[in-house]
């Protein structure tokens, strides 16, 4: 079982990184953040906080509008990554069968 909570997790390690790397690349290509300032814009997002600096272009809006809903989006499925091989683990342990 650890074996596969450890697939999972680097899954969604994979999952999280691609997702700030993309929200950096945004930061960076729409408002001109060099990437110290985009990481940490694209982090506080990811990590529900909001930015740190108000965008100030319309391109950098919108992105960061989108940018939000998609790492909420992200929260949820990289929580679920994580915890579905647990989650399973315990309906087998209690014998809880899926119906047919």
């Amino acid at each position: 079982m650890a074996a596969r909570v450890l697939v999972h997790f680097a899954a969604a390690l994979g999952v999280l990184s691609f997702s700030l790397a993309l929200g950096m690349w945004g930061y960076g290509y729409f408002e001109n953040l060099p990437w110290r300032d985009a990481f940490l814009n694209a982090a506080m997002i990811m990590g529900g906080m909001g930015p740190v600096d108000a965008p100030r272009t319309n391109g950098g809006k919108i992105f960061a509008g989108l940018y939000a809903l998609y790492a909420g989006l992200v929260f949820l499925a990289a929580a679920g990554l994580v915890f579905a091989p647990i989650l399973h683990r315990v309906l087998h342990r209690f014998h809880w069968e899926q119906e047919r």
